[in-house]
């Protein structure tokens, strides 16, 4: 039996999307549109969508280049980080490193009320944060919950909605590589949008926590005696997966090692531990692990080159300032109706695409719309990732309805009922998000406070706060948040770009 492939019921479906495409962006749109659906690789569109755009403008291909091949994109330490993160990710779902997760949280949190829950929201969370893969959260450790919760005596569709929607818990705690390729595409410092995420990854882990405590006491789950010294066995057992994020984490705050440096660390740690300290893999699998670790990378830098390709040509034509006209002329004026309307698109986009490409493509449409707006951009972060999560477990298309369909044996329509509940409280968590900025901001305002203190101390603008406080379209050369910074440092702007163009003409002899 294959894997299920996520298709539109039948040719109805199919020409709907066409036409759809043909009345939004004509030729273009249709072409775009039917290619997707027909299941040409994503790369492969969005290249194909690039060249048509600028052959039907009767511009040279050569104008694919810039933002492919550039500083910004060819010299990121991203490029090298993703794929070391999904080979740590594949190398850690073909261990037995599941199993040990498990059995640690278990053992520490079996004797909670709805304990086996909570056991399965933690550890599907943190393997989701190191894999970055909701597929391989389902399958590896849904595998092994869902007998074991059923066992319990927990319902049945409490169970497949709790293994199903686990798949995609994580992604907001460090080190995500979603946040990671977030960080690259909208040009953000990684180790602070970690920061940013913390809060609303826990308030999310609250709000299900809640709920599996309230379905344990409703089906009189019996609870486990706590043993301390089972837990303290069962965290020696697993020291070596928590080894995983602490060598990430502290070689990067303490800036003993880069982002690529540190992804290289973990990712040897990792087949360390695996080869010749739990024995779980032999020389002999590491050929096939490679294998489906890099074609999975190399899907994604071409899809990120791509999508890089494709919004050379929106920004040189302007299009993001049209879309902009045309919203405000059909009364799209307020930042509350543009989050309604940028909610639902990101919602729609994550359940059509995995989540990179979801990244990949949908960051750089958004972000000249969130600028206008003024929207911080840690707020849109987690709005992003948060609606991923969302996207991921949402009827009718979710990504994780799929994958659970194919490991469990079940059709997809009969998991709809049991994600509900799940799905409202990660949209109850998305609404919490959306309304209260502060969420995404707490922990990352040292870091302003930081960047704008440097700033007056060196008498320059305060670019590097700008960064942190609003939505750039071009974060390499910021523009103030509020219009009286912009009037204070308009003519510090004009003094430095004058002296600028005097110091050129002096080096060119004039």
């Amino acid at each position: 039996m294959s894997a299920p492939a996520r298709r539109w019921p039948g040719w109805v479906g199919l020409a709907g999307v066409t036409s759809a495409g043909a009345a939004g962006g004509g030729v273009l749109g249709a072409a775009i549109a039917l290619a997707a659906m027909i299941g040409v690789p994503l790369f492969a569109v969005m290249a194909g969508a690039a060249e048509l755009a600028w052959v039907l403008d009767g511009a040279p291909l050569n104008r694919l280049a810039p933002k492919v091949l550039d500083e910004q994109f060819a010299g990121s330490p991203v490029l090298v980080t993703v794929p070391l993160f999904i080979f740590l990710g594949y190398v850690l779902a073909e261990s037995n490193a599941p199993q040990r997760i498990v059995s640690a949280a278990q053992a520490l949190l079996g004797w909670m009320p709805g304990g086996l829950a909570i056991v399965c929201l933690v550890a599907s969370a943190f393997f989701t944060t190191l894999t970055g893969g909701s597929g391989v959260t389902i399958v590896a450790v849904g595998g092994l919950l869902l007998p074991a919760l059923l066992k319990e005596g927990y319902p049945e569709k409490f169970s497949i909605g709790l293994v199903t929607t686990g798949g995609s818990l994580g992604l907001l705690f460090p080190p995500s590589l979603p946040i990671l390729v977030y960080g690259l595409v909208a040009g953000l410092d990684f180790m602070t949008t970690f920061k940013a995420g913390v809060l609303p990854g826990l308030l999310v882990m609250g709000l299900l926590g809640g709920y599996a405590v309230w379905v344990g006491f409703r089906a009189k789950v019996p609870l486990q005696r706590p043993d301390p010294k089972v837990m303290a066995a069962a965290l020696w057992n697993v020291k070596w997966e928590l080894g995983i994020p602490v060598l990430l984490l502290g070689s990067l705050s303490s800036s003993l090692a880069s982002l690529d440096e540190a992804a290289a660390l973990g990712a040897l740690y990792t087949l360390g531990v695996a080869l010749f300290v739990h024995r779980d893999l032999k020389w002999a699998d590491l050929p096939r692990i490679l294998k489906s670790s890099m074609a999975l990378s190399g899907a994604v830098v071409l899809i990120l080159m791509m999508a890089n390709a494709l919004m050379n040509y929106v920004i040189d034509r302007q299009l993001p300032a049209r879309v902009l006209e045309a919203l405000a002329g059909a009364g799209l004026t307020e930042r509350w109706q543009f989050l309604i309307a940028l909610n639902l698109f990101l919602l729609v986009v994550g359940m059509l695409m995995d989540g990179f490409s979801a990244i990949l493509v949908a960051v750089p449409l958004v972000l000249p719309f969130a600028a206008r707006f003024g929207l911080q951009p840690f707020h849109l972060a987690m709005m992003f990732i948060l609606n991923l999560e969302l996207a991921f477990s949402a009827p009718p298309l979710g990504l994780n309805l799929f994958i659970a369909s194919f490991r469990f044996g079940r059709p997809v329509v009969s998991l709809y009922r049991a994600v509900m509940p799940f799905v409202a409280l990660l949209a109850i968590a998305l609404g919490i998000v959306i309304a209260v900025p502060w969420l995404s901001t707490a922990l990352v305002q040292g870091d302003i406070d930081a960047a704008r203190a440097q700033a007056e101390q060196l008498g320059v603008p305060p670019r590097e706060a700008w960064v942190l406080e609003c939505v750039q379209v071009d974060a390499t050369h910021p523009h103030a948040c509020t219009e009286a910074e912009r009037q204070r440092y308009e003519a510090v702007d004009a003094g430095t770009s004058e002296d600028d163009d005097q110091l050129l003409k002096e080096l060119m002899g004039q």
